[in-house]
C-alpha cells in the first residue's frame, strides 16, 4: 500500500467534464490527482468517426482552448454557423452573424474530446490513477480515499465526476429528482442529396424532436427521439425503409435521405442531484445533472461546472480559505445548481411542450417560435444563449 502527502483535490472520473476539471484545477496551480479506471484513448486517425458525437458551445471551446485540449484532430469536429429550429409551419433562424462568433458550435466526436481533454490533463496532474475507488471517508479535516489497487490518497476536496450513476453520490445521502421521459435517442451519421450547409437543424415532432447536425463530407449526425414503444420497430427497419422514414419526418430539408449507418439508441432521462456538495466534496457533470439532449446543453454544463469550480476554489485559495469547507463549495452550488436547474427545466417544458404532452403549451411555444424569428433582439438573446454567453460565465470560458 501506497500514500501521498495531503493533496489539494482529488478529481474522481476522467470522463470530458472530470478531466477538464483535473486540467483546469492542476493548471490554476492545485495539486491534483486523478482517479480513472479506463482510460481513454484516442482512435487511429483513419478510424470512421464514432456515432457518438456531442454539441460544444463557443464558451466550452474557449475552456478547453485554454486547456491545451482544442483544436481536436483533423475530422474530428465540425463548426456549424447556423441553425434552424421548426415547428409545424413555424421556422426560428439564427446565424452567428447575431453574436459576431466564428460559429455557433461545434460537432464534435466524443472520443477524441475524451482523449484529449484527458491527455491535457495527463500532463498537469501529480498523479493519475488507473483504479477504482473502494472507500472514501471524509471528515472535518480532509478525505481520505482507498483505491482497489491499494493507493491511498488524502485530499482537502473530492471531486465527483462519475457520471450519471455516482457511488460517491450516492454514498454521500444526496437524493436526485429524476424523471424518465420513456424515449431513446437513435443516433446515426446520414448522407442526404443536397450536403449538410453546415446548419443545426432541428424539427418538433409529436414524440420527440428530431435533429440533424452537420459532419463530414456534407454528412449529418441524426438524433432522433422517439417514444420506448416505436424505437426497437425503427431500429428493425431496412436501410432504405429507415431512410424513407427520416427523409418524410425531416420534411426533407437537405433533400432525400439516401444512406444511413449502423443505427444506435440510448435511454433517455432527467436527473438532478438535490445539492451539489456535501462535506469535503463537490458533484460535476453528469453526476450533477443528467439532461434531455434536444438543446445539446448536456456536456456544456459540465464543462462549465468544472470552469466555474476553477473560480471558486481559486478564489477561496486567495482570500486564504480552506478550499473543501462547506462556506467555499457552497459558493459553487448556488452559482451552478440555479444556473443546470434552470436550463434543466426550461429544457423539459420545452420537450414536454412541443411532443404533446403539455396540450395547448405546445401550440403556444409553435407560435412563439415565430414570433421570436420576427425580431431581432429576441433571435440575439437565443444565439447568445446557444453559444453560452448569457448568464454568469466563469473566467476561462469568457471571451
Amino acid at each position: 500500500m501506497s500514500a501521498r502527502g495531503l493533496l489539494d483535490v482529488v478529481v474522481v472520473g476522467g470522463g470530458a467534464a472530470g478531466a477538464a476539471a483535473a486540467a483546469a484545477l492542476a493548471q490554476s496551480g492545485f495539486d491534483v490527482a486523478l482517479v480513472e479506471p479506463s482510460l481513454p484513448t484516442a482512435a487511429a486517425t483513419d478510424a470512421p468517426l464514432d456515432a457518438r458525437v456531442i454539441a460544444l458551445s463557443p464558451a466550452s471551446v474557449r475552456f478547453i482552448d485554454r486547456i491545451s485540449a482544442w483544436p481536436l484532430a483533423a475530422g474530428r469536429a465540425f463548426a456549424y454557423r447556423d441553425m434552424e429550429v421548426r415547428s409545424g409551419e413555424e421556422i426560428l433562424h439564427f446565424g452567428r452573424d447575431l453574436v459576431a462568433e466564428p460559429a455557433l458550435g461545434w460537432i464534435v466526436e466524443l472520443r477524441a474530446l475524451q482523449a484529449a481533454v484527458f491527455a491535457a490533463a495527463r500532463s498537469r496532474v501529480v498523479a493519475v490513477h488507473a483504479a477504482r475507488v473502494v472507500r472514501c471517508e471524509r471528515s472535518e479535516k480532509e478525505a481520505r480515499i482507498e483505491l482497489d489497487d491499494g493507493t491511498r490518497l488524502r485530499a482537502r476536496l473530492v471531486v465527483a465526476a462519475e457520471g450519471g450513476r455516482s457511488l460517491l453520490r450516492e454514498a454521500s445521502g444526496i437524493a436526485v429528482d429524476t424523471h424518465d421521459y420513456r424515449c431513446r435517442a437513435i443516433v446515426a451519421h446520414l448522407g442526404t442529396e443536397q450536403p449538410n450547409p453546415g446548419m443545426a437543424f432541428q424539427r418538433f415532432l409529436r414524440g420527440g424532436p428530431l435533429a440533424l447536425l452537420p459532419i463530414d463530407g456534407g454528412r449529418s449526425s441524426l438524433v432522433w427521439t422517439r417514444p420506448e414503444a416505436e424505437v426497437d420497430a425503427l431500429l428493425a427497419l431496412d436501410d432504405a425503409a429507415f431512410c424513407e422514414a427520416l427523409s418524410a419526418a425531416s420534411e426533407r430539408r437537405f433533400g432525400a435521405v439516401v444512406a444511413s449507418t449502423p443505427r444506435l439508441a440510448f435511454p433517455l432521462r432527467l436527473q438532478l442531484a438535490q445539492r451539489y456538495f456535501d462535506e469535503r466534496l463537490v458533484l460535476l457533470g453528469d453526476t450533477a445533472h443528467v439532461v434531455h439532449p434536444l438543446a445539446g446543453l448536456g456536456l456544456n454544463l459540465g464543462l462549465i461546472d468544472a470552469a466555474a469550480l476553477v473560480d471558486v476554489l481559486s478564489d477561496a485559495r486567495v482570500r486564504v480559505r480552506d478550499i473543501g469547507a462547506a462556506a467555499t463549495l457552497s459558493r459553487y452550488d448556488s452559482w451552478r445548481r440555479s444556473d443546470t436547474h434552470a436550463a434543466a427545466r426550461a429544457i423539459d417544458l420545452i420537450e414536454r411542450g412541443f411532443s404533446g404532452q403539455l396540450g395547448r403549451v405546445g401550440s403556444l411555444l409553435t407560435r412563439g417560435l415565430g414570433l421570436v424569428d420576427a425580431v431581432t433582439p429576441a433571435k440575439r438573446f437565443f444565439a447568445s444563449a446557444a453559444c453560452g454567453d448569457l448568464g454568469r460565465v466563469p473566467t476561462l470560458a469568457r471571451r
